[in-house]
């Protein structure tokens, strides 16, 4: 039987959903930290608060899904900033979804750009139900391919991996197939942008990412981009084809990339 790498809780927040998870269970008794409980009053009168704030001084702003009266969005928020209402209230007044059109993306949008397969979306959950989401590095040319095509195909596979969340899931597992990478693929600004997005504007969603089989000419890169990728940094996991088969999925669900 395959060996499951969900990491314990490192808080615990009641009765929210869990925050980030360590993808180093062995050294948790060093990264435990005790977090106050909130209580469910409490968690609605902040919600309350942050709508009631953004209806005040962001008035313009969209409402509905998303918008600024979407209540499970706003918890996130609270939940990444601490459950401080200014500090949410002043993310959450960012226009980015808007102005970035994340609700015109589809698949025809960024057809051309996913043809390449530089990234998509499994079809399988891994063995602890996270969506997954696979970038193929090899097929990344920032030098021939259109950066905005790139950032809308990023954007439009992490909200279609969050769609496919089973219900109590709340993170998802990003893949970087690194064999083959060379210097023709790297492009530090893009894995900037790409952190920054689930920073920003997907707060607690990312739970591991893995980077497969990095060769050699692939660490001087890490080294630039890893002060750059904030608390995300300790989420990353170097490792072989070998412990991405056997640890996080069973035989009928590897992804095809993996099975030569």
């Amino acid at each position: 039987m395959a060996l499951r790498l969900c990491p314990p809780l490192r808080h615990q927040f009641l009765p929210l959903p869990p925050p980030l998870h360590s993808n180093r269970p062995t050294r948790l008794r060093k990264l435990f930290v005790h977090s106050p409980i909130l209580e469910p009053n409490h968690a609605l009168k902040l919600v309350t608060d942050v709508k009631e704030k953004l209806e005040k001084d962001h008035h313009n702003l969209p409402v509905g899904k998303y918008g600024r009266d979407d209540e499970d969005m706003i918890l996130w928020f609270l939940k990444d900033r601490k459950f401080s209402v200014e500090d949410a209230a002043s993310k959450l007044a960012k226009k980015w979804r808007q102005e970035f059109g994340v609700s015109d993306l589809s698949e025809d949008s960024v057809r051309t750009v996913a043809e390449t397969g530089k990234a998509f979306v499994h079809d399988f959950l891994d063995l602890c139900d996270r969506p997954v989401l696979i970038v193929v590095a090899s097929k990344h040319f920032p030098g021939k391919q259109n950066r905005s095509e790139n950032e809308k195909l990023c954007v439009f596979l992490i909200e279609k991996a969050l769609s496919k969340l089973p219900a109590g899931k709340e993170e998802i597992l990003g893949i970087f197939d690194l064999r083959g990478f060379g210097t023709d693929n790297a492009d530090l600004q893009f894995l900037t942008f790409l952190f920054d997005v689930f920073y920003y504007y997907y707060p607690k969603r990312l739970g591991q990412v893995l980077f497969v089989d990095a060769p050699f000419v692939f660490k001087p890169i890490w080294q630039l981009a890893k002060p750059l990728l904030k608390s995300y940094a300790s989420l990353v996991r170097f490792c072989s084809v070998e412990d991405v088969i056997k640890e996080y999925f069973t035989e009928s669900t590897i992804p095809t990339i993996f099975r030569d």
